[in-house]
Parts: C-alpha cells; structure tokens; sequence
C-alpha cells in the first residue's frame, strides 16, 4: 500500500463524506475507495470510519487520524516546497478563517498585501461568524476576538479591543439614549447568532461585579456586518467589538453607549496549530499580520 496516497484519498472521502465523490476527485471508482480504506484501518488496526447506504462518518479514531493526517500531509506539501525553491520564495497555500466584519474591513485588506508582497502563496479565506475548529477543519490559522484557551493552539495578540454598545445618533435622538444597562431592557436590540447560539445576554459591570442583561429586539442575523449596517441605518443597538466599528464611531455614523460599565478589554488575537515545524508562508504570515496591526491605526 501507499500510504501517503491512502492519507490524502481518506481526506477526500473525510471532507465528502462520501466514496464515490472521492473515487471521482482521486481517479477511482466506490469500490476502489472502500478497498483502500479497509486496507488503511487493517494497517492500523481500528475502523476509522463508518459507512452507510447514504453516507460516511468518522469515528473518533477517524478523527484523530484526520488531524495526522493532515499535519503529515502539509509537511512534506512544505518539506518539497522548501527543496523545489531552494528555501527562498515563499509559496503554497493558506487556509484562513476570520469574523465577518473583521475579514472585510481588516483582513481581506491585509491579504492582499501579503500577497502582493509573496505573490507564490496563494490564500484561501473563509469569512464566518459560526464556531470552526481550526484543525478539523484544515485552517493554518484563525483570526478571533477574546481568550480562547485551547491545548493544540498558539495565540499571537494582535490588537487590543474591547466591546461596545452603540447606536446611530438618529435611533438615539428617537428612542432614547440608556443611561444604565437595564434600560436595555426598554430598547430594541439587534441581535447576532452564532451557530444556533443566540448572542443576546450582554455583559456589563455594575458596582464592581458582572451583570448580565438580556436583550430582546426586531431581527437577528448571522453576518456581524449585517448586524453593523442595521444599526448605522438606525435599527437599534449593537454590541460589537470595536475594531469593527472604530471607523464608524470616528466618523459619527454610530455613538457608543454604556461604556462606564463595558467589561476589561479582550484582545484580537491570530490562532495557529502547534506545529514542531511551523511552514514558513504560516511563519511569515503570523510576522505580517502582527506589524500589520501595529502600524494600523484602528
């Protein structure tokens, strides 16, 4: 058997959740496909998968044959990089993932940048405001807001941010502007959903300790820059990061509100495997995306 070959056949089948569509992708046909798996868990003596008339799952040792498979894989894709060009020129693909708002208005310009400047890497960018899993999923690195504690993750802090409840003077001027966080209560707040999680408990600090409120308003949405855009056109109240309304806060399309009783600052920050060998385009990325956010006033 191929083992390498077997590798990268599972992870088509792992991503389709389906032989025949990664029979296709690899050139073979369903039975061909199943034979090769059999063969890979016989070789490692577990079942990595689980395989029905409709579809495929992983099993958990599956899973944790996914993620090696996927460290392996990208190593030697690095390993023949880094002897095709002698070392120097960065080239390869990056897989990137960022907030909605946050990816428009910071990291998509960024990107550009960086392959402007590395014009062999090739980066593939996935906007969403839903949970990923940055190893399961195939990301070399996350964008995120907060501490994220996670054993096989590395953390580079980008920028300091805290969150904010603001408004467009022209709701404020027709509602009311909420002196304490219970006014709230009286208000319509715009909502954002993240995954099936409903982001309408908002946190504030009362008398030194927290407090939560929770928020009812007319719509919700899943796209943080929908969410921006209802409010500039005077829908109602936000809470957002600040790095994704500083420019309209300067600009004065939208007032922040409450902010003697906004929580300590959590900071932006890049999330990456820990990798023994990290790829140099990830390396170099990580070093761009920090001066980046040095330089930008945000």
């Amino acid at each position: 058997m191929n083992l390498f070959d077997d590798m990268a056949l599972f992870l088509k089948v792992a991503a389709s959740h389906s032989l025949s569509q990664a029979g296709r992708e690899h050139g073979l046909s369903p039975a061909a496909v199943s034979l090769r798996m059999s063969a890979l868990e016989r070789h490692y003596g577990v079942t990595l998968l689980v395989k029905t008339t409709r579809s495929v799952r992983l099993t958990p040792e599956g899973e944790r044959f996914l993620a090696s498979c996927q460290r392996v894989l990208r190593e030697i894709a690095e390993l023949e990089e880094a002897l095709h060009s002698g070392g120097q020129t960065l080239r390869g693909t990056l897989r990137i993932t960022a907030p909605e708002d946050l990816g428009r208005q910071q990291v998509a310009p960024l990107i550009s940048a960086f392959v402007a400047r590395h014009p062999a890497v090739t980066v593939d960018l996935v906007l969403t405001d839903a949970p990923v899993s940055i190893t399961q999923d195939g990301f070399d690195a996350a964008f995120r807001y907060g501490n994220l504690p996670d054993s096989g993750l590395i953390a580079r802090r980008l920028a300091d941010n805290r969150r904010v409840v603001c408004a467009a003077p022209g709701y404020l001027a027709r509602a009311g502007r909420p002196r304490k966080p219970d006014d709230l209560k009286t208000h319509n707040c715009l909502v954002q959903v993240r995954g099936k999680q409903r982001d309408d408990k908002w946190l504030f600090l009362v008398e030194g300790g927290e407090t939560t409120v929770t928020v009812n308003g007319d719509r919700t949405v899943n796209d943080g820059d929908t969410l921006r855009h209802w409010a500039i056109d005077g829908h109602g109240l936000v809470l957002k990061p600040a790095i994704d309304v500083a420019a309209d806060l300067q600009a004065g399309r939208l007032t922040s509100v409450l902010d003697a009783f906004m929580p300590p600052e959590s900071g932006l920050q890049i999330l990456f495997p820990d990798l023994q060998h990290q790829p140099p385009r990830l390396r170099a990325f990580i070093d761009f995306c920090v001066d980046w956010f040095r330089r930008v006033a945000l």
